[in-house]
């Protein structure tokens, strides 16, 4: 399977990127970088910057229907960007009309709420989102991972780094239900 992982060109939190890359590679799937730019993505671990990143797909070069499911990293200023792009948008609201799978952690339901996406869905995110996410309609809980199965695309979401195992362990689990 071949999943997305969506990001802006700076401001990724690291760990939220490479923790769910090392699932998926462990799990024999092909993780793809995508963002809005050609070339690297700049990761941060909180504020100060960390790793480059190599950028393999354009997110106006390719479609939703390229790919299995759709990993969505956090980081405060990443979604921050990619909500603001109107391509990203509709890169990720493309996967939600196709019925494919998409995980989130972090800040990164700020995207999904600019998607309009998360309208009769249970999620959950860093707690300065809940009222975001409960403006747009979603209905936030406090959990380490919540798995939203709402027609047509499951929906699986985390709060922060330190629910990074539970959360790489519940999106594997619902995207291998795409086999």
């Amino acid at each position: 399977m071949r999943i997305a992982f969506l990001m802006a060109p700076e401001g990724v939190e690291q760990i939220e990127l490479t923790d769910p890359w090392q699932a998926v590679v462990d799990s024999g799937d092909e993780p793809v970088l995508v963002s809005t730019k050609p070339g690297q993505i700049q990761a941060f671990h909180h504020l100060d910057k960390a790793d480059v990143f190599p950028v393999q797909e354009v997110v106006s070069e390719t479609s939703a229907g390229s790919f299995d499911g759709m990993v969505l990293p956090g980081g405060v200023a990443n979604p921050d960007a990619l909500r603001m792009d109107g391509q990203a948008v509709s890169f990720v609201r493309d996967f939600f009309e196709q019925g494919r799978p998409v995980a989130a952690i972090c800040h990164a339901p700020w995207t999904l709420v600019e998607a309009d996406v998360v309208r009769g869905r249970t999620l959950t995110s860093w707690p300065s989102l809940r009222t975001d996410i409960r403006n747009a309609g979603g209905t936030w809980v406090d959990e380490q991972v919540q798995v939203c199965e709402a027609a047509p695309s499951t929906l699986v979401t985390s709060r922060k780094p330190d629910d990074l195992k539970v959360f790489c362990e519940a999106f594997l689990e619902e995207f291998a239900k795409r086999r």
